[in-house]
């Protein structure tokens, strides 16, 4: 590695370190500056593991506000960009892992050598009293998103209720692709502190 190198990298650390503080002490336009600086590296990994770019989108935001929500705990000894990376791989692979429990039938019978093993499954229907919690959540949830501002409300009423594209909602509310990313991030944010303290 050149002396250039190293310099740009400490150099590189210097600002981050900057930042980090400032959010910290609650700058918004600090966590912006985070965001827009490794918004693309994080994207650029997610659409190498899942392969879709609407969920490569998803799972970067949801990468950024695990991020900031963990902010507190970031050792400034190490790299941002790799504590980052970290916790975006590692919800990447959850998110991965979930998704194939969700599409491997259960119904189908599996060939292992000369045998078809039918998997039996345990009644696992949920008691009266988790069904009545699961109605619960939902509606928490629905109260959380009703108690958005209007703007943030909209983007995730469409996002996740209507389960519309980025370009959807762009087009529906005739907005840059770039400010409905933004809104969506902003609201998934808000949403996450709201449902934090009663859930």
């Amino acid at each position: 590695m050149s002396v250039e190198d190293k310099k740009s990298i400490e150099q590189r650390r210097a600002e981050d370190q900057k930042l980090i503080h400032a959010a910290r002490n609650g700058d918004q336009k600090a966590y912006e500056a985070l965001l827009n600086k490794y918004r693309n590296l994080v994207y650029h990994v997610m659409i190498k593991m899942v392969r879709n770019p609407q969920e490569a989108e998803d799972l970067s935001q949801e990468a950024f506000i695990k991020a900031f929500n963990a902010l507190a705990s970031f050792n400034e000894e190490f790299a941002f960009s790799t504590w980052l990376m970290k916790i975006a791989t590692n919800n990447c692979i959850d998110y991965l892992r979930k998704k194939k429990l969700k599409t491997y039938s259960i119904d189908e019978p599996i060939q292992y050598k000369d045998e078809r093993v039918k998997i039996e499954v345990p009644d696992k229907d949920p008691t009266p009293e988790k069904l009545l919690l699961t109605e619960e959540r939902k509606a928490l949830i629905d109260d959380a998103v009703q108690s958005l501002p209007p703007r943030y409300r909209h983007v995730i009423v469409l996002r996740h209720k209507e389960e519309k594209s980025y370009e959807d909602i762009a087009e529906i509310l005739r907005l840059p692709l770039g400010t409905v990313k933004a809104r969506i991030f902003r609201a998934r944010e808000m949403l996450n502190k709201k449902i934090k303290g009663i859930l």
